[in-house]
């Protein structure tokens, strides 16, 4: 049953306090509960999720949104059309204007369809794998429309199938419970991804996120001029995404280094099925542990790509967060050639471009070799960042020559 309101009059008042309304004014989407005028329109007279109306001190209409009282982001705009509020065919407008971006992008169906914010709809995010559609809803409010979404889907996209992968963190914050779940259709166990002449098994319920890391397409291509030739170990590797198309490249030998047996049991698969069997080898453990017997042992790389999971989720998570950073990538370079190449990542939106680069150059003095940045990268155009909403630009990724001093 549809919970959508049918026009703005039907939306309960959300009121800010005087000035409150600035961040929105400039472009951003995200309302604080402490930017909230209490006293006209009482946080505890809404519902998780519910459609509200966002006003100014004044009154004056700022766009139609939901709200979840009880999170410290309290309430998001999405639409600030008064003529065209927050509902289903909004739902599927965005949608299309979504698609119309991916289908002059990409010639293959496998790409992020909705970046959140970045599409205009906040606490959705949709992955497709062909004909299945992976859905993340990280809100109570976009929770609250789900059937919604899902005939969103359907008549845009007409999927084959559709799985519910709300198992994210997040959802713990708004208060809502951590599922996987099929929505429509048969949800196959594992996908087959295509990127740029390869293919890779993935599987949509139980791998990361929702299986594949389409954020760093455009990196991975960046990768190809830089492997030929090369001995190359890909740290952080999962599924083999980097290292597998090192080897696909022309990468003489590739180690892929994973703390996940079943993430490099399905690398095994992903270089099997993409002809390179024979010089992909995989070791598990934890990667600072296997950086330091790479180490010990001499081993040494041409090239050395690490692509760690986020080190700092919160702002008080910062300063650790940043020394993990800069002690991985000097244990990087210690296992790189002399003159090596080093792709570092973070996917921490709290950690800027230019404090990654400094971790890196400490690492590389603390060391006594010389670091040059031949080419930064960021998040594909899969992932749009409205630069009035900087958390959602968070993907760096620097290639770096690191020579002796």
């Amino acid at each position: 049953m549809s919970t959508s309101p049918a026009s703005p009059a039907d939306f309960a008042p959300l009121r800010l306090r005087k000035d409150e309304d600035r961040r929105l004014r400039a472009g951003h989407l995200w309302v604080y509960s402490n930017e909230i005028d209490v006293a006209a329109t009482p946080l505890r007279d809404f519902q998780p999720g519910q459609p509200v109306a966002i006003q100014a001190s004044n009154g004056k209409a700022l766009g139609t949104g939901y709200i979840n009282p009880h999170a410290l982001l309290c309430a998001r705009l999405v639409s600030r059309d008064l003529e065209h509020p927050l509902g289903p065919s909004l739902l599927v407008h965005r949608l299309n204007v979504a698609l119309s971006l991916r289908e002059r992008l990409y010639d293959k169906p496998f790409y992020r369809l909705v970046y959140g914010e970045g599409d205009g709809l906040p606490g959705l995010i949709v992955d497709r794998y062909g004909d299945l559609c992976v859905v993340q809803l990280t809100t109570a409010g976009m929770e609250r429309m789900k059937d919604e979404i899902l005939a969103a889907l359907q008549k845009v996209l007409k999927p084959a199938a559709v799985l519910w992968r709300n198992d994210s963190r997040m959802r713990e914050i708004e208060g809502l419970e951590r599922t996987v779940a099929d929505a429509a259709g048969d949800v196959p166990d594992t996908v087959t991804v295509e990127e740029d002449g390869l293919r890779f098994q993935v599987a949509p319920r139980t791998g990361q996120k929702t299986g594949w890391f389409y954020d760093q397409r455009d990196n991975r291509a960046r990768l190809d001029r830089y492997v030929a030739g090369r001995r190359v170990l890909d740290v952080f590797s999962y599924v083999g995404a980097w290292g597998i198309r090192a080897a696909a490249r022309g990468a003489r030998e590739v180690l892929c280094v994973d703390s996940s047996a079943a993430a490099l049991g399905q690398a095994t698969t992903n270089a099997a099925l993409n002809g390179v069997g024979d010089r992909v080898q995989t070791r598990q453990g934890d990667a600072f542990e296997i950086l330091k017997q790479l180490r010990e042992a001499r081993e040494r790389f041409d090239v050395v790509i690490v692509d760690p999971p986020a080190f700092i989720k919160r702002r008080k998570d910062f300063k650790e967060g940043a020394l993990a950073y800069r002690r991985l990538n000097e244990m990087a370079m210690q296992v790189l050639e002399r003159d090596g190449l080093l792709i570092a990542c973070s996917c921490s939106q709290l950690l800027s471009r230019d404090i990654l680069v400094q971790t890196l150059l400490q690492g590389a003095r603390h060391l006594d070799r010389n670091l040059v940045i031949l080419e930064h990268g960021r998040q594909g155009p899969d992932h749009p960042a409205p630069p009035a909403i900087p958390e959602t630009d968070y993907l760096k990724m620097v290639v770096a020559r690191v020579l002796p001093a």
